[in-house]
């Protein structure tokens, strides 16, 4: 199960099962050269929680910032954790507990630039890009804010009488997905809402805990993660407005984290210490080692062409 949950203060992982750091290993980054890149995602194969970026085919891996920190603390071990891109592809928004709370940051998507947005002290996790770019979505305990993208003007949009927690900013700009638990209940749903917190509705109605929400590059449905079957997480998809969801991951360890590629096809997620890609069909394909302890997948919206 994804340790991140744990410094975040996320109250899931407490309810829903045992939670285990785990260890920090040393590995080499796979495949040689610099990446595309498609994807950006977290390890510990170099010591801290670091991002790092890959071709859509797992080649490679290169880790995009050189910073070394003492491990053996919680703010030197999640160094940079939970990466989002901007929709044109040239920074990657990030949450660090490098302060020792956990913040949100931005940088450029070589590594360079990195720049500190919120200084309140509290966590802040979950950061998410509004379609033009000029806005972030983030968590801040159990509430959502949003921001302007160079920190100024945070404003609350979230019920303050629920636990809503994970933005996740709709491609076309129109809605903001989040985890949504109300009080006296351990089930977590699905909602969205507008990116003034007006017109809230719930999508999920599983009676389980549903997390992770990420939108389709088209906006109309939502992949995520749920333990609906079990106690064991699962991949799903559903279309927002619509009954039904539709299993994507095969029944094995939790897999969690679950992130669209641009062209809709295909959905990355972590399972077990390693990044997959599923396609619609169902068709599974393992890009990283599990001994990297590699998790948080996100796709990038604009990768750079083939030459």
């Amino acid at each position: 199960m994804n340790p991140l949950r744990v410094f975040a203060g996320l109250r899931l992982l407490v309810s829903v099962g045992s939670v285990a750091l785990v260890a920090v290993l040393l590995v080499s980054c796979g495949g040689d050269g610099k990446a595309r890149p498609d994807l950006a995602f977290v390890s510990t194969r170099d010591g801290p929680y670091a991002i790092y970026e890959m071709d859509a085919n797992g080649q490679s891996q290169h880790r995009l910032t050189e910073s070394d920190t003492d491990v053996s603390k919680p703010e030197g071990l999640f160094f940079q954790v939970e990466p989002a891109w901007s929709p044109d592809g040239a920074r990657i928004a990030f949450s660090s507990g490098r302060s020792g709370s956990l913040d949100i940051y931005v940088m450029n998507a070589d590594g360079t630039g990195t720049v500190r947005l919120t200084t309140k002290g509290d966590d802040e996790s979950h950061p998410s890009w509004s379609a033009d770019g000029g806005e972030i979505a983030f968590a801040q305990a159990q509430d959502i804010y949003v921001m302007n993208a160079d920190g100024s003007e945070a404003r609350r949009i979230s019920d303050p009488g629920a636990e809503e927690t994970e933005p996740s900013w709709s491609p076309n700009g129109k809605w903001i997905a989040y985890v949504r638990r109300d009080p006296g209940t351990d089930v977590r749903d699905l909602w969205v809402m507008g990116p003034d917190g007006t017109g809230a509705r719930r999508v999920t109605s599983l009676h389980a805990n549903s997390i992770n929400p990420a939108w389709s590059p088209d906006s109309t449905r939502l992949a995520f993660a749920s333990n609906v079957l079990g106690p064991l997480y699962d991949v799903f998809t559903v279309t927002v407005g619509a009954k039904g969801v539709r299993r994507l991951s095969r029944v094995g360890p939790d897999a969690f984290e679950p992130s669209w590629s641009p062209d809709g096809t295909k959905v990355a997620f972590s399972q077990n210490g390693s990044i997959l890609t599923v396609d619609l069909e169902r068709s599974t394909e393992e890009l990283t080692d599990p001994d990297g302890n590699d998790s948080s997948p996100t796709w990038n919206p604009k990768p750079p062409a083939d030459e």
